[in-house]
């Protein structure tokens, strides 16, 4: 990288995705509600290879508490069924021989609190990972006031730009964890 503009662009880039891919995992996460994305990433063995369940059929919620999978290849719901069930999501599917439908059960309070520590653990590692973009950010602007590309004003400037991302990232992850756990809790 040249310039410190390219320095924290990457560097902004990377947190965005780190928040991204925490909102993905909270979305698989199983409140008391019904969820297309809580079966999204299971992957089913499609002929002998592992296909995501949502490119093998059509995923709804036709009510608050259930998860309706309508297969394009009525053939795979047997599969289906085996991967629902070997992704350990706490709910048994039943099927009729053309659909598949979850019901989600309601949660019970060990259960919130299982989850919730869940979230927690995948939130600081979000968090770590956004520490590590930061590192490897400071480390190319020292590198390219070393080389003498940027003077060491133009350093620190940097070093507080990234440092006012890495702290605004951190804060949404927060925010983000709060707002899921306080989902979570609500009966």
């Amino acid at each position: 990288m040249e310039t410190v503009s390219e320095v924290l662009n990457d560097a902004n880039a990377k947190i965005q995705k780190s928040f991204d891919a925490l909102k993905q995992q909270f979305a698989g996460l199983r409140t008391g509600k019904a969820n297309p994305a809580m079966v999204d990433q299971i992957k089913v063995d499609y002929y002998g290879c592992p296909t995501p369940i949502k490119n093998l059929g059509t995923i709804s919620t036709p009510e608050a508490r259930q998860i309706k999978i309508t297969p394009f290849d009525p053939t795979v719901l047997a599969e289906m069924n085996k991967a629902i069930l070997a992704a350990n999501l706490g709910v048994t599917p039943q099927t009729d021989g053309k659909v598949l439908r979850i019901t989600v059960p309601e949660l019970n309070e060990e259960r919130r609190k299982e989850i919730v520590k869940v979230a927690k653990t995948q939130a600081e590692a979000q968090k770590v990972a956004m520490r590590n973009v930061r590192r490897d950010a400071n480390d190319a602007a020292k590198k390219l006031e070393k080389d003498k590309k940027i003077s060491e004003d133009d350093l620190k400037s940097a070093l507080d730009k990234i440092q006012k991302a890495t702290d605004a990232g951190i804060a949404k992850i927060d925010a983000e964890l709060k707002a899921k756990e306080s989902e979570v809790m609500a009966v």
